[in-house]
């Protein structure tokens, strides 16, 4: 009833919604997985929601710059979040992490709409050719060989904390500002090791600058069917990301159902789930329930690996 209530209070405010365009607020730079998948959905449910919505990149503090935006927004369905899983799991759980907003209070999961894929990787001259090799070389010599990661807290960080943990493994932590920087030193052989989003090195693997060791999940995507599975090497080391959209707490049911209804659809378009495919991503559905529920789960993972590993911000 109080939902109902809510959703008849906030119906002026959704026709006003409806009479501009809506907003996606990505919070990382232009050309990124996350604003890759924010210009996706944009094109996808333009036929739905009656207008394209427009893409806001808002970057800064790790993608915070961009939730507090949305958090303190109108809960109109006027505005939304392209919420990446760093920013939604991981930084609420990491100790002297100092954050504007709270994203398990003040910002609600509206659907997800693609999952993606980590791949373990190598610089194409490493002496390393598989992954069993790399982790018996990290045995043998134990601090010798070293991890990259976008950052301290990142996922990257924290799957490469959780594969030195699990494999019994003594590894040196080199964070960089981005996946990006991470990989060039990668590939320079500066730096051993990178398990990131698959959709952040497709291109260097494509073009033989990296090697690809594995697939941090089974999944994995049709164009690296052949890879191996890193929960197969190291059992229960299963990684996954994901991007969908949250919205304000508060967000009125029926602007929920309307996002959420739309992505869906989106998501039956050829053109669309091939981009993504593309992109080293993998479309899926997953309503604001089934999203929420996935994110609770990842927040619980990454809290037990954070507390297990005495990882902090600061």
């Amino acid at each position: 009833m109080k939902r109902l209530l809510l959703a008849f209070l906030l119906l002026p405010a959704l026709a006003a919604a409806q009479d501009r365009p809506p907003r996606i607020l990505a919070g990382f730079a232009p050309g990124g997985t996350g604003d890759l998948v924010a210009r996706l959905i944009a094109e996808g449910v333009a036929p739905q929601l009656g207008a394209r919505p427009v893409v806001e990149n808002r970057t800064g503090a790790n993608g915070f710059i961009a939730a507090e935006a949305v958090a303190r927004s109108a809960p109109d369905g006027a505005t939304v979040l392209q919420c990446p899983m760093g920013t939604m799991t991981i930084s609420p759980e990491l100790p002297g992490a100092v954050l504007p907003v709270d994203p398990r209070t003040e910002l609600i999961p509206v659907a997800n709409f693609a999952l993606s894929s980590y791949g373990v990787v190598t610089g194409a001259r490493s002496p390393h050719r598989t992954l069993e090799e790399l982790v018996a070389a990290a045995r043998q010599r134990p601090g010798a060989l070293s991890y990259a990661s976008a950052g301290i807290g990142t996922a990257q960080h924290l799957t490469g904390a959780r594969l030195a943990s699990m494999a019994g493994l003594d590894m040196l932590h080199v964070p960089f500002r981005g996946a990006a920087p991470a990989a060039l030193e990668v590939i320079a052989g500066r730096v051993d090791l990178l398990i990131t989003n698959l959709g952040d090195v497709v291109g260097q693997i494509r073009s033989g600058d990296l090697r690809l060791l594995a697939l941090a999940d089974r999944e994995g995507v049709p164009e690296f069917a052949s890879a191996p599975r890193l929960p197969d090497i190291v059992p229960g080391l299963e990684v996954a990301g994901w991007f969908g959209l949250c919205g304000p707490r508060g967000m009125a049911p029926a602007a929920i159902a309307r996002w959420s209804d739309a992505m869906a659809v989106a998501l039956r378009e050829p053109a669309i789930r091939q981009r993504l495919l593309e992109s080293g991503l993998t479309p899926v559905t997953e309503g604001p329930d089934a999203f929420a529920a996935r994110m609770a789960r990842d927040r619980q993972g990454w809290g037990e690996t954070i507390r297990r590993a005495n990882i902090r911000a600061d």
